[in-house]
């Protein structure tokens, strides 16, 4: 992050405090109810962190909204055109254990409760993995999570669709629990008025093509991008922890992908979970995640105790 230091960073920097001024008049929403049920497993996030980051976060967005509604109007008229509605769609971008899911939901219903957009949908990028038999079938399956892991043309053209406007686009649905696409099940999104789209490496770009042709990339239609950002050691800290949580819950499902995992013993667990770390998500981080960090409009910055502490803001 010290590069967002230098002068010439298109970026503001908050310090929490700094941030929190700017929630202004916004009402605060969400109670402690409310919290736990949008927490993720091993997420310490409490009232205070959404008074403090996520209610400026959300008036900043619904001011953003507002006036993407307003041009909307504006180009309409001048077409002597009723527009389609085009929904406001947000990018969630950051590394596994991070906590990009609860602070997706969080968004999620806290935007909701603005009265200028109550509809707000969240779709994940997971749902857009290649089945496993595919993943297999390539030889990369120990690769999930990487770009190449993705069936991108159904994910651009379910972007292209939302940015169109059309009714009832589908979306794929993921199983954490057996580690796979569902492929029965599809997850519909009407014409909200923000569509928020959570994943690992939604920001990331590929080489332009030498012949000129356009290939679009999936921040193309995004109106604003959110990178929830930690250090290394923090992130592995994290990943480790919820690993022991879910061999204590989740894996010992007999449906669960990873049941052979629940009856390791805690130096098993480790081992196991730092030889995934290093191998796999360790590296899709390093190679494909944090590059795309400077692409986002805000970076959020978590220290290890689970709190942001500062804020990054793309200047215009």
């Amino acid at each position: 992050m010290d590069s967002l230091r230098d002068e010439i960073s298109p970026y503001r920097h908050f310090e929490r405090n700094a941030w929190a001024k700017l929630r202004a008049d916004t009402p605060m929403t969400l109670d402690q109810a409310d919290i736990d049920e949008l927490r993720g497993l091993n997420d310490r996030i409490d009232l205070a962190e959404v008074v403090a980051i996520y209610l400026p976060l959300s008036r900043l967005l619904n001011l953003y909204v507002a006036a993407t509604q307003e041009l909307f109007r504006a180009t309409g008229k001048f077409l002597h055109a009723e527009g389609t509605k085009v929904p406001y769609v947000i990018g969630m971008a950051g590394s596994v254990a991070v906590g990009k899911s609860t602070t997706a939901r969080i968004l999620q219903r806290l935007l909701a409760r603005w009265p200028n957009h109550p509809k707000v949908d969240l779709v994940t990028t997971d749902g857009f993995l290649l089945p496993n038999e595919i993943l297999e079938r390539e030889g990369i399956m120990n690769r999930k999570g990487f770009p190449e892991s993705y069936d991108l043309p159904t994910l651009l053209r379910f972007l292209s669709d939302i940015k169109a406007g059309r009714r009832n686009v589908t979306a794929p649905v993921y199983s954490h629990l057996t580690y796979n696409v569902m492929p029965d099940k599809r997850v519909t999104v009407d014409q909200p008025d923000i569509l928020i789209v959570e994943g690992l490496n939604v920001l990331q770009t590929g080489r332009p093509p030498r012949d000129g042709k356009i290939i679009p990339f999936i921040s193309d239609f995004f109106d604003f991008s959110i990178y929830l950002d930690a250090a290394e050691d923090v992130i592995h800290d994290w990943y480790v922890a919820r690993f022991f949580s879910l061999r204590d819950t989740a894996f010992r499902d007999p449906k669960s992908y990873f049941h052979r995992y629940a009856s390791l013993t805690d130096k098993e667990a480790r081992a196991t979970a730092n030889r995934i770390w290093e191998t796999i998500n360790l590296v899709n981080l390093r190679e494909n995640v944090v590059p795309t960090r400077q692409r986002a409009d805000l970076i959020l910055r978590k220290g290890a105790d689970h709190i942001i502490h500062s804020v990054w803001l793309r200047k215009l």
